[in-house]
């Protein structure tokens, strides 16, 4: 054995002549032996020609015999046969494949086309007839059925076989090339009757907007408005929410077309008003722009206020609380409408959402719309009961025993001044100062009574803000104050002076 391990290369630089795969690839494909390809057969009489055919036929049936489901076999050897110009072996072929599966389409459809080719009409049409009583459901036979007949100009036929199709109700687009046949050859009442049909059985709204454009075309004006009155019943008969806002938006378009343009304004508004939000949307664009081009400033108004109700009614649905939404779209429904009935239910409403907790953080923004509801009432509809039930309704909502609002008190109060109830204005402050005594409770009663010129009042005020808050220099000082402008010097001082000497009492 030899240790010394395999011999050494000596000399590592490239060869002169370098050879690559590429050059292995193609010397490889240019010293290929040529294949072998069969010669070409020159039939020289009848009996060749017979026994090449029966060669042929026994490599088909052997085959078929291997797998017999192979219906591409079966329609490779059918085409040998006609090529063969052997018809009758070939229908035999066809007949015998059908047996195997007669629910395959291409099938039918190349036995059918091989009768057409050799111009046997009556065996095709026999064909197209058994295929169709067998596959009633499938289109593709029908079509070309109908078709063929309207190419060997056998209309009546082509309609006889579309008559038959739709007793089976197919898909629209059979019913719309049955209804293109008739306008060809200028069928047009005919094809009116077929729309008839065709709605009863498919009535969405795209077909009859489809026989509207047909009347549009071929019918009159009467007629035309006849069957968008007759989409719109039959749809609403079987519910608002079958009514389509395309349907009323080609109806009011066709409408404004032939300048009726208060009609088309009546249809919009009807979708508007009947459509829920969500499916109104396209509709409500058409209108912006039918207003835009047709209408006047307070009718342009009126579509905006539907667009942005559209947008502020989405937000308040997704979020109830959103209080900053509720006063937009009140403030938005006050100059816009001029139903009261309307904005007091938005009102009701926005109040109807109260805060989750008893916190007054969360409250301050909700009690504003409490506010809001009360000057519109006051202010705008002139309802001062209705005023006055939303004031005592809110104080009646708040939960005074853990914080309350003096803003309401105060604004209760005035209201009742305004509305000559003095008394009632007091009680119900005196109420608040009871319930819930807060230094501007007493600050706001005081300045009421002080508007009223009522001193006494307001000393008697003071004395009770003073037992509750001893300890408030402002209260302290606002009391002296009161004294002085009065022109009671020696009151004032000895105020001051009694205040000074409570401990714990800071003024600066």
């Amino acid at each position: 054995m030899d240790e010394r391990g395999p011999p050494r290369v000596k000399n590592k630089a490239a060869a002169s002549l370098q050879i690559t795969a590429e050059q292995i690839l193609r010397e490889a494909y240019e010293s290929r032996e040529p294949g072998l390809t069969a010669p070409k057969q020159r039939l020289a009489d009848l009996e060749e020609l017979h026994e090449f055919q029966g060669r042929k036929r026994k490599e088909y049936e052997d085959a078929l015999r291997r797998n017999r489901l192979n219906i591409n076999q079966w329609i490779r050897y059918a085409r040998w046969e006609l090529e063969q110009k052997e018809y009758a072996r070939a229908r035999s072929i066809f007949e015998r494949a059908l047996e195997i599966d007669p629910t395959d389409v291409p099938l039918w459809l190349r036995y059918i086309e091989s009768e057409l080719k050799n111009k046997n009409i009556n065996h095709a049409r026999n064909l197209f007839d058994r295929a169709v009583t067998l596959l009633p459901r499938v289109d593709k036979l029908w079509y070309k059925y109908v078709s063929t007949e309207e190419t060997l100009a056998n209309v009546s036929g082509a309609r006889q076989v579309f008559e038959r199709w739709m007793e089976w109700r197919p898909e629209p687009q059979a019913w719309l090339s049955y209804i293109n046949l008739e306008k060809r050859y200028g069928e047009f009442k005919r094809a009116r009757t077929i729309f008839e049909r065709f709605t009863f059985i498919h009535p969405q709204a795209e077909n009859w907007i489809k026989w509207a454009k047909f009347e549009d075309d071929y019918g009159t004006l009467e007629n035309v408005r006849e069957v968008y009155s007759a989409a719109v019943e039959t749809l609403q008969a079987a519910g608002d929410e079958f009514v389509d806002e395309k349907l009323l938006g080609a109806w009011a378009k066709w409408e404004a077309r032939h300048k009726n343009f208060d009609k088309a304004r009546e249809l919009y508004k009807h979708g508007l008003d009947t459509l829920s939000r969500a499916k109104s949307m396209w509709l409500y664009r058409e209108y912006a722009a039918f207003e835009k081009q047709y209408g006047e400033q307070a009718e342009i108004e009126d579509v905006v206020f539907k667009k942005r109700r559209v947008q502020y009614e989405e937000k308040v649905s997704e979020n109830p609380k959103d209080y900053d939404t509720w006063f937009a779209y009140l403030s938005m429904a006050q100059k816009s409408t001029s139903s009261v009935s309307d904005v007091r239910d938005l009102y009701e409403r926005a109040i109807a959402n109260v805060p989750p907790t008893q916190e007054k953080r969360h409250w301050r923004r909700y009690i504003f719309l409490w506010i809001k509801y009360a000057i519109y009432e006051e202010l705008v509809t002139k309802d001062f009961d209705q005023a006055r039930e939303v004031y005592k309704a809110c104080l009646s909502l708040i939960p005074h025993k853990q914080f309350t609002f003096a803003k309401i008190w105060y604004m209760y109060a005035c209201f009742e001044v305004r509305r000559g109830n003095l008394a009632t204005a007091r009680k119900q402050l005196g109420m608040a100062i009871g319930i819930c005594p807060k230094p501007k409770l007493f600050k706001d009663y005081i300045e009421l009574e002080m508007k009223l010129r009522e001193f006494d009042r307001c000393r008697k005020l003071f004395e009770k803000y003073l037992e509750k808050f001893p300890k408030s220099p402002q209260a302290w000082m606002d009391y002296a104050e009161l004294e002085q402008t009065l022109g009671d010097e020696d009151r004032a001082k000895a105020i001051l002076e009694l205040a000074m000497s409570i401990p714990g009492l800071d003024f600066n």
